[in-house]
């Protein structure tokens, strides 16, 4: 569909900026063709500079649980605004902030705040490496962190649609240290710990890997980590940055019932302004300067209009009590789905959990990085466009997870379901 003036404007934004975007998978590379660009957005809904609606599957990559531009965040934000934008000095929103995060993440005993979830799983590997007296970090291929050159190793994310998971930039010698192996192999955790006995810090992970589409884990394998870290002296470091609050109040963790050393938070807990937080157990947070030699800081950390944004949505989440409604909303469009595909013969798997699900092209379940990569990139291209035609807006790579928000309501969720099974019938 033509959009001259999101055309013009990226035109204009390649000569400035590299690939014409601030993120990378913005660019529509694992898609093809070009980036449309956003002037507002409402509840569910994308208007671009053509004059486009769109029914938007992406939620800025997740924080949108309650839509766009809700009027109580947007109420918070303004209050806050009134006092000033950033202080330098603590500020009284901070606290509550901490005590609600440690009363919905159930291995949370301490909190920091910071201010994206990149510094969240950064500080929470140098915590473990501080902590334990340790260097190794084993991580699991697929499993993006954000762009910490310890972490962006066999990366998911913008990382893997571009085709490079190992970034240009990381030192051997800082990667050396990182141990990758494929996620939902115990017998390969199993190995690194005999091989490295007395090496590993910390083993860092999302508990559902959703930046290379949405795989979960195998019934018992977050807990058997949780075993074998515990018999060890490691840490269990979950990256909650795009399940916390997504799934759960208390995210996986909660779901799992599984205890981490140490938790990464982000997104939600913003309202959709920049954000980071990690935390966890009292006696590995308390390494932390100035209590103890790990040093971490950041000039804009704790936020006032963040925190702001971030405390009116954790405050709906406990009012509002969404997790039933989204769960219904993500298993209705999932069955749809497996049933387009199965009535037309196309192979596709539709992992869904709340208000998380994935499209991958595959005639069977995935459960790694190796099985997401076997999915068909071209048919998920194929309906990708067909449903950005349709007034539907996936994220643009198959390799990410959709989120679907409160305000998804039955009148999109059936034009959704319309569109896209559409383009399964048209493949």
């Amino acid at each position: 569909m033509p959009t001259p003036l999101s055309d013009a404007l990226f035109e204009r934004a390649k000569r400035l900026i590299p690939g014409g975007v601030n993120s990378p998978v913005r660019a529509f590379r694992g898609v093809g063709g070009t980036p449309f660009f956003t002037v507002r957005a409402r509840g569910c809904r994308l208007y671009t500079v053509d004059d486009r609606e769109l029914i938007d599957y992406v939620c800025t990559w997740g924080p949108a649980l309650f839509g766009h531009n809700h009027p109580r965040i947007r109420a918070a934000i303004a209050a806050a605004l009134e006092k000033g934008t950033s202080f330098g000095t603590p500020h009284p929103g901070e606290v509550p902030m901490a005590e609600t995060l440690v009363e919905l993440v159930p291995s949370l005993e301490m909190v920091r705040l910071c201010n994206s979830g990149t510094e969240a799983t950064m500080s929470c590997v140098r915590l473990a490496r501080g902590f334990t007296g340790r260097d190794k970090i084993i991580k699991f291929a697929g499993c993006y962190h954000g762009h910490a050159d310890a972490l962006l190793v066999k990366a998911g994310s913008g990382a893997l649609t571009h085709g490079y998971p190992d970034s240009a930039g990381v030192p051997t010698a800082t990667a050396a240290d990182t141990i990758v192996l494929p996620f939902n192999d115990l017998a390969a955790v199993d190995a690194a710990f005999d091989k490295f006995s007395g090496q590993i810090a910390g083993i860092i992970l999302e508990p559902y890997p959703a930046n290379v589409g949405l795989i979960l884990p195998d019934p018992g394998y977050l807990a058997a980590l949780r075993e074998r870290c515990t018999h060890a002296g490691t840490l269990l470091i979950f990256d909650e940055v795009m399940t916390g609050f997504r799934v759960a109040p208390g995210g996986v963790q909660e779901i799992a019932q599984v205890k981490p050393d140490l938790t990464a938070l982000g997104k939600i807990i913003g309202g959709g302004l920049p954000v980071g937080a990690f935390g966890g157990r009292r006696d590995v947070m308390e390494k932390l300067a100035p209590l103890g030699p790990v040093y971490q800081a950041g000039t804009l950390s704790g936020n006032p209009l963040a925190v702001a944004a971030g405390l009116a949505a954790l405050t709906l989440i406990k009012e509002l009590k969404p997790y039933p409604a989204l769960e219904a909303a993500g298993k209705k469009l999932a069955a749809a789905l497996r049933d387009a595909a199965r009535h037309k013969g196309v192979p596709l798997e539709v992992p869904q959990v709340g208000s998380m699900f994935a499209l991958f092209f595959t005639d069977k379940p995935v459960r790694d990085y190796a099985g997401a990569l076997k999915g068909d990139a071209a048919k998920f291209r194929q309906v990708f466009h067909a449903a950005l035609d349709g007034g539907v807006y996936l994220p643009p790579s198959p390799y990410e997870t959709c989120f679907i928000s409160t305000v998804h309501d039955s009148a999109a969720l059936d034009k959704t379901i319309e569109v896209l099974t559409g383009a399964i019938h048209a493949l």
